[in-house]
């Protein structure tokens, strides 16, 4: 009764430890399975000779051969008793010391045999308990039969085998050396017992010596074969050590990627998707299902199903990327941009197990930032490309300037003067353009530093309206809106002018005459964290085709006009981690246009014109 308790919480322990190991090696392809064996000590420092072999027993393999040795001990125990007892009823003798050894033997070779403590490598934790529980008594009994009777028909010699050959292989091998030495001495101590009273006693004598020899060389090979397990078992071991912190560390990259990875096998089975591609397939990520699952479980996917059901009958996936529409749950279609790779090529062999079965893997992206992506390389590029036609444009343009001044000096007729009058104006607009041009052109920032937004507006507000000949107050076109408290915030004070200037030649132009019709108000962000400059105008709505394209450089809607000032703006922003937009309002004030720059606390208060 207690031993089926007993087996049964061991079996319940070692369903544990299982699911343990399970969850230790679960990765992100969920392809890695099995436990991880326990560690295995580093050798000793005593040389090849003292080299210890026992502790790789926690592999598998060694734990086997242990298994099958205490299990061959049971059925040689019970094969000596039969034999020595047949022979003794053939002499006449029911009784002998070699039956009761054997009997001795069979008795507790069955007793360790059928108790799982000896039997599943339980308790044997050292070499010492290795040794003693069964090589050593394996060595007594045998060698205490063969003492008794050295000239016996059985030949005991033989049994002697297997203690030296589980020394080699159990235990370290200087033990086993020793193992060996002892029983070829005992060999040899009874062969001269009975020297000269047997026949043929130097031929007996010779054997012990030969068979001593033997010993030696199956202990030195079972040591070595030992080693070689053991150190093949170390190897595996580490390379499924390595592979889980392989598969750890790709589920840790692709989790945070912002393409979207599908795996799929050739069952159109979804082994594996990062959450990028989760929130891709569905309108709303949580409704997406965790792997694995169909890829027709969707009807909106089934487009996507067949082009991977197509290219696996192919065997091959086109090395161009391609766009597809799926729909979504709400009905609504989402563009795709997709490139898939198989994880092995048809070709290369028949697929016999499912670890040889091919896999597809897509990478997935939205078609929108695709193209917003590449949008912006290009205009990256054309910005670098029109910075180096500005920079050439200035010679020019500074030698045609200066030509047309030299001109305007001398006595001209009306009409003359009229072409002088074009020419500069154009002049002055090339200036224009190319001053832009270079301000929007990637090149060396200018350092962010903390100034007072509020004295700095005031004072940008108040130089730009003496400019343009607006008289500031409550009957004033332009109503500026500013704390009364320092507001410290982190830009450059000329990046900050040429944005709030340009927002307010923008606001101006398309304002109504009314008092306010261009207001300009100061406030920070619910936490704190942001203060938001907002410049409104009372004109007309912006139009809705016309608002996606704002920020975009040489979009303008003015013939005169370059296009450049809001992308410019947006630029300067991003220089110093600030941000711009628009805003579509319902009241009069209706186009807002709203700057978010980051607070900074002011080191020292800063004076500021109030307006």
């Amino acid at each position: 009764m207690w031993r089926s308790k007993e087996r049964k919480a061991r079996r319940a322990a070692k369903s544990r430890e299982g699911a343990d190991a399970g969850l230790q090696e679960e990765s992100w392809f969920n392809t890695m399975d099995g436990s991880a064996e326990p560690s295995v000590a580093a050798p000793g420092n005593g040389g090849p000779w003292t080299t210890p072999v026992l502790r790789p027993l926690a592999g598998h393999a060694l734990r086997r051969i242990f298994g099958t040795y205490v299990a061959a001990r049971a059925a040689l125990g019970i094969a000596l008793v039969l034999a020595n007892a047949l022979m003794g009823m053939a002499a006449g003798r029911y009784v002998s010391a070699p039956l009761i050894l054997c009997g001795a033997y069979a008795v507790q070779a069955l007793i360790w045999w059928l108790t799982d403590e000896f039997r599943m490598f339980r308790v044997l934790q050292s070499a010492r308990w290795q040794w003693w529980m069964t090589i050593g008594v394996d060595l007594v009994i045998f060698g205490a039969i063969h003492w008794i009777d050295p000239t016996s028909p059985l030949n005991f010699v033989a049994l002697l085998v297997l203690p030296v050959l589980m020394a080699g292989i159990l235990t370290p091998r200087l033990p086993a050396l020793a193992t060996a030495a002892g029983v070829a001495l005992m060999l040899l101590a009874a062969a001269g017992r009975v020297y000269g009273t047997v026949p043929d006693s130097p031929a007996l004598m010779s054997q012990a010596g030969l068979s001593g020899i033997g010993l030696f060389v199956v202990a030195l090979l079972a040591g070595e074969l030992s080693m070689r397990l053991a150190h093949e078992e170390r190897t595996a071991r580490d390379s499924r050590e390595r592979a889980r912190q392989q598969a750890q560390l790709s589920r840790l990259v692709i989790e945070d990627m912002a393409d979207g990875v599908l795996v799929i096998d050739r069952q159109l089975r979804v082994r594996a998707a990062n959450p990028s591609a989760r929130r891709l397939l569905v309108a709303q990520a949580a409704r997406c299902p965790s792997p694995p699952f169909s890829l027709r479980l969707h009807p909106g996917w089934l487009v996507l199903a067949d082009e991977v059901e197509q290219a696996f009958s192919r065997g091959t996936w086109p090395a161009a990327p391609f766009d597809l529409n799926i729909l979504l749950e709400d009905s609504t279609r989402r563009a795709l941009h997709i490139r898939a790779r198989f994880t092995r090529s048809r070709t290369e062999g028949n697929d016999t197990t499912p670890a040889d079965e091919p896999l597809c893997v897509l990478f997935i992206e939205e078609l929108r930032s695709v193209q917003a992506r590449l949008r912006q390389e290009r205009l990256a590029a054309m910005g670098r490309i029109s910075a180096g036609v500005a920079h050439e444009i200035r010679n020019p343009l500074a030698a045609i300037a200066q030509a047309n001044a030299l001109l305007e000096e001398d006595e001209l007729r009306p009409d003359q003067r009229r072409l002088i009058r074009i020419m500069t104006d154009n002049i002055d607009r090339l200036r224009r353009i190319v001053d832009d041009v270079m301000e929007a052109a990637p090149g060396s920032l200018a350092p962010s530093r903390t100034l007072d937004a509020s004295a700095e507006i005031a004072s940008i507000c108040s130089e730009w309206a003496r400019t343009v000949g607006l008289a500031l107050g409550s009957a004033s076109r332009l109503q500026v809106l500013l704390p009364s408290t320092p507001m410290g915030v982190v830009f450059d004070p000329d990046h900050l002018r040429r944005v709030l200037v340009n927002l307010l030649e923008n606001a101006i132009r398309h304002a109504t005459p009314a008092p306010g019709g261009v207001r300009v108000t100061m406030t920070t962000s619910d936490d704190g964290a942001w203060a938001s400059l907002a410049v409104a105008s009372d004109g007309e709505p912006i139009p809705l085709d016309v608002e996606p394209y704002l920020f975009e450089p040489f979009h303008s809607t003015r013939s005169r006009g370059t296009g450049l000032g809001l992308y410019i703006c947006r630029e300067l922003c991003e220089r110093h981690g600030a941000r711009i937009d628009f805003r579509r309002h319902d009241e009069r004030h209706c186009n807002v246009f709203e700057v978010m720059m980051p607070r900074e606390s002011l080191t020292s208060a800063e004076g500021r014109l109030v307006l």
